[in-house]
């Protein structure tokens, strides 16, 4: 089977893999890892469950091989995980890997930037809600303030991890009162803000179609304070929505996966940080992995799995979702902490 040969049922090619690392995180965003569920005595995943650095490198090989050229780090939060440059250094010789990417919360990422773009990462991307520290300090579940994420951010454009993208998920009535200040601070920076749809990820975070802010809106009140245009895509299946200031002073995107959904351009998979193969961010259940590799499985037996999984593919949650009008969670769904954005 050649690379452009595995599609799923509706014709979507494997072309994206994100890896979760870690299950763990410094935050508890309340759309993600609310306080009150992920406490102090909550379990998270054991060493022994957690794939390997080779195990990782190995699976990310099978999938360059099926057509994959862009990976994605994510966690939790990835930076917790020790030694998380000799990952990078490892999946950087990946000859198929075009794109080398890692999404943070960005807290710990001032004195990882450097080891990480010299093992060979390409690009970060940090979530930042809001640059209020009150409501930011709310949102991340720790009190935290925003000054070190701002660091990371310096820090990672300083070493050549460019452009940084930073997201922001948007509230009804929590945050998005500030996100025309988000965007107005990283103008002209060369960084690009992504807005995000607030979504229904996970089943824990109480998500109701009444806090969603519509791309529409979030265009709306931007554009109203600095003129914006759209701008065509960077390549089929990009998932934000890309506008440029009329000024020339840089862009945004716009991630509209409610309002909008992409389902139809979607290219990417997803590995738990138990080594489980996930086809789409809503999904309930996931394919095992890290079983049949430490079972001895040869890459022969394991690009079948994979395209087997792949060829079976035909998920369209968010399409779904929106053209239902489902007012609340009712479909059991993973955690994204378990498998990353």
């Amino acid at each position: 089977m050649t690379n452009n040969a595995l599609a799923d049922t509706l014709g979507r090619p494997l072309r994206d893999l994100r890896i979760s690392v870690t299950d763990r995180c410094n935050f508890r965003c309340p759309y993600c890892m609310p306080a009150e569920i992920f406490g102090e005595s909550y379990r998270f995943l054991p060493k022994d469950e957690i794939l390997t650095f080779e195990e990782t490198h190995r699976l990310a090989g099978i999938f360059a091989g099926l057509g994959v050229t862009k990976l994605r780090i994510t966690g939790g939060e990835p930076l917790l995980r020790s030694d998380l440059d000799l990952l990078i250094g490892m999946l950087a010789k990946i000859p198929e890997i075009e794109d080398l990417t890692l999404t943070t919360n960005g807290y710990l990422l001032d004195h990882q930037a450097l080891r990480l773009r010299e093992a060979g990462l390409n690009r970060v991307t940090v979530s930042l809600d809001t640059l209020d520290d009150a409501i930011f300090k709310e949102m991340n579940g720790r009190g935290f303030d925003t000054l070190k994420v701002l660091e990371g951010i310096q820090r990672a454009s300083e070493v050549g991890l460019a452009p940084v993208k930073i997201n922001a998920v948007v509230q009804k009535e929590v945050n998005d009162h500030t996100l025309v200040d988000l965007a107005r601070h990283f103008k002209g920076t060369g960084h690009i803000v992504r807005f995000i749809e607030y979504m229904d990820v996970g089943n824990r975070n109480g998500w109701k179609w009444d806090q969603v802010v519509s791309a529409q809106e979030i265009v709306g009140m931007i554009d109203a304070e600095m003129p914006l245009e759209p701008v065509e895509g960077n390549y089929p299946g990009e998932v934000a929505n890309r506008f440029r200031y009329k000024d020339g002073e840089g862009e945004i995107g716009v991630i509209a996966s409610v309002t909008q959904p992409f389902c139809g351009a979607c290219t990417r998979a997803r590995i738990s940080t138990d080594g489980r193969l996930f086809t789409c961010l809503f999904a309930s259940q996931g394919t095992d992995l890290r079983g049949p590799l430490r079972d001895g499985a040869g890459d022969g037996e394991l690009k079948e799995i994979i395209t087997g999984v792949w060829g079976r593919r035909a998920d369209r949650y968010s399409q779904e979702r929106t053209e239902q009008a489902l007012d609340q969670n009712t479909v059991q769904k993973v955690e994204m902490y378990q498998i990353g954005g």
